[in-house]
């Protein structure tokens, strides 16, 4: 059995809900804490989170921000490993539009909140970034060619991030796809073959070349969901959010996360390409880069179908929403499989040429 049917998968992905509770804090709680620990009075709105509370608090100088309160089982070196990536991106790349975090009072960057049995929740104040979510829109083949060009930008920002992430591996990783290897037979019957077709080009190619390839801290979710658009200039980036994904992984691993996200409609080789060639705007691919990075595209894709129909498998209750993008992945692998490995690599590359 591998690491993830025993359950010894020791990182949980940012987007997973965490099965601890805790009593969740007033509004009236909440002001109050922000004035005490950063000296701001407002009004606070709660947001949606699996993971953790979230609030808007909009303060009284007309400046808003974002409030988020850990669950008390958080790893505080997960937390730690995000605030130290932002506040590298501050000083070295403020161009990278990220949430800035807000020192409290004392000039911490977190503040710790007693909980019972001597437990402590994690308090972080960041700047709220504006604008729409990328998924929210219709596909634009101009604005993939930025979303390429800031991936490439914050990639070159991270590169220099000497952080340590926390302990364990990472379910959504695509360096370790071949650990879901068991976890295929949850796939649909009809669906296993491409599936398995992928894990094993997955394990023909990359294992040998993974040396070969320039390492970094990366993003690891550059999805639709995590990236924000300019309202006022719909072609442009006005935030990425959501870092707790990240890992010490190939540089292009980042490139295939966002590439899979596009891959669904008919004109996605247009969206594709512009990613790329928005890309190469700043950042050259290496040879054994674009050598894999089909391979690479694939493999987060079928993750995305293993991990969903696993999770379908043993949540009925809460089918259809774990499900709800499953038919995006599978177009996507569908349509990437309709190519030959040797087209696929002739389609990078000549995108890659900037």
């Amino acid at each position: 059995m591998n690491d993830v049917a025993t359950g010894s998968y020791s990182r949980a992905s940012a987007g997973d809900a965490l099965s601890s509770h805790w009593t969740l804090l007033l509004l009236a709680e909440v002001e109050d804490l922000v004035a005490r620990i950063y000296g701001l009075s407002g009004s606070v709105t709660r947001l949606s989170s699996e993971r953790d509370e979230t609030f808007k608090f909009a303060a009284a100088t007309g400046d808003a921000y974002v409030l988020k309160i850990a669950n008390p089982v958080e790893d505080p070196a997960s937390l730690a490993f995000q605030d130290g990536a932002l506040m590298h991106l501050e000083a070295t790349a403020p161009e990278v539009p990220v949430p800035r975090l807000i020192p409290t009072l004392q000039g911490a960057r977190s503040h710790d909140l007693p909980v019972a049995d001597g437990a402590a929740r994690k308090v972080r104040l960041l700047s709220y970034l504006d604008g729409d979510q990328l998924y929210r829109l219709p596909a634009s083949t101009a604005r993939n060619h930025n979303l390429g060009r800031v991936l490439a930008i914050l990639g070159q920002g991270l590169a220099g991030f000497k952080g340590r992430p926390p302990v364990g591996k990472l379910l959504w990783d695509i360096s370790h796809t071949l650990d879901l290897a068991d976890l295929v037979s949850h796939v649909g019957a009809e669906r296993q073959p491409l599936v398995r077709g992928v894990l094993d080009a997955f394990a023909d190619v990359i294992p040998q070349a993974a040396g070969s390839l320039p390492h970094q801290i990366i993003h690891n979710d550059f999805n639709p969901h995590n990236i924000l658009i300019d309202a006022a200039s719909p072609l442009e980036i006005a935030g990425i959010i959501d870092f707790g994904d990240m890992v010490f992984a190939p540089r292009v691993n980042d490139l295939a996360v966002a590439l899979a996200y596009h891959l669904a409609s008919d004109g996605w080789q247009d969206l594709a390409g512009a990613i790329l060639r928005g890309y190469a705007t700043v950042t050259r691919l290496e040879v054994d880069e674009i050598r894999v990075l089909p391979v690479l595209i694939k493999a987060r894709v079928a993750i995305s179908i293993i991990i969903s129909e696993w999770r379908a498998a043993s949540r009925p209750d809460n089918r259809d929403y774990i499900l709800r993008n499953h038919h995006a992945a599978w177009q996507g692998l569908q349509r990437l499989s309709g190519l030959s490995a040797s087209d696929l690599e002739r389609f990078v590359s000549s995108n890659c040429e900037g």
